[in-house]
């Protein structure tokens, strides 16, 4: 099948043609993303291939149509890019990849938690330059501390382990309790509480209309003076003008992101000779107690071999008319 993949990178070129040489679709690589001024790029393929910050509104999704387009393969988990209920209207099939590798996400959020913590980042800078002074880089025992996990799908449930391991008081808000934590010695909590209790919040939810900025100003008030918070899920989840009054006024103590909910004009792009025109993103960059990656959470050799094994094979399914288990299901 004609596959027109967006947003490709270096590494999505080897691995989608690494695993492509089992299935034998036939992959056209772009490297913009796509929105309605790239839609033409597709032109005539039954298949398009997307990520995260591909645009696939309403808008797109008729263009797509009217060009043969029937499926949407995301490369990703979330789907909040694009507009299910459109799709539908238009007999388009939207399939994602629900779980790569849980792991990946976990181990990065565990990462960015000790890198805060222990001001890894700021020693790593002093030494190179000469400097072996500690003062300013005193952490604390993560034994004994209280972590809140919003959200203990698959990645949350793999966090909540590790930080078992490491002698955390673990407590958790979801709506559909994971016995895999409860197993744990998890304590699931009302969000409210979950706030009040916690040193370090950490996000592993996806994001809906119901909890866009779920983390404002409201719910910063609830949280705890000099509080971390972690967010490797979507940059939406977080009101980054609300982060940054909490960041000036120490009520955040320390913030960690691997997503920005505008990242789309900045992730996974070299901006390093152009001047940013995003003002709020530069303001999150002058904080010492401040880490942000650019979305690379998922950047393991395993997630992106299992990446582009679910998603050739969801292709596969569709062409060959077979049930696909990943398949979204709009629910409106």
């Amino acid at each position: 099948m004609k596959v027109a993949v967006f947003s490709t990178k270096v590494y999505d070129r080897q691995f989608l043609e690494a695993v492509n040489s089992q299935y034998g679709h036939e992959l056209t690589f772009f490297e913009p993303h796509l929105d309605t001024q790239t839609t033409i790029l597709a032109s005539g393929c039954p298949a398009v291939c997307v990520f995260v910050n591909d645009s696939l509104n309403g808008q797109v999704l008729e263009k797509l149509a009217q060009q043969g387009t029937r499926l949407i393969a995301l490369r990703c988990a979330g789907f909040n890019n694009v507009d299910v209920t459109k799709a539908t209207e238009l007999d388009m099939i939207v399939v994602r990849v629900p779980a790569y590798s849980p792991y990946a996400i976990a181990e990065h959020t565990i990462g960015l938690m000790l890198a805060l913590n222990r001001k890894i980042h700021r020693a790593y800078s002093r030494v190179r330059e000469g400097n072996f002074s500690l003062d300013g880089l005193l952490g604390f025992d993560m034994h004994g501390r209280t972590v809140g996990i919003v959200g203990t799908g698959k990645i949350g449930v793999v966090v909540a382990q590790i930080l078992n391991g490491m002698g955390c008081q673990l407590v958790a808000y979801d709506p559909y309790p994971n016995p895999d934590c409860q197993a744990l010695g998890v304590k699931y909590v009302e969000l409210a509480e979950l706030f009040a209790i916690s040193d370090i919040v950490t996000l592993h939810c996806p994001l809906t209309t119901e909890n866009y900025h779920l983390i404002n100003s409201e719910a910063l008030e609830q949280m705890k003076p000099g509080v971390m918070l972690i967010n490797t899920s979507r940059g939406g989840l977080i009101d980054t003008k609300a982060i940054i009054a909490a960041l000036k006024s120490k009520k955040i103590g320390y913030l960690a992101l691997d997503v920005y909910e505008e990242e789309s004009e900045l992730f996974f792009e070299d901006l390093s000779n152009e001047v940013i025109q995003d003002d709020i993103f530069q303001r999150l960059l002058t904080f010492p107690n401040v880490i942000i990656t650019a979305h690379q959470a998922f950047l393991t050799e395993n997630a992106l071999h299992n990446i582009a094994e679910t998603t050739l094979s969801n292709i596969t399914n569709f062409e060959q008319g077979l049930p696909c288990p990943n398949k979204i299901i709009n629910r409106e």
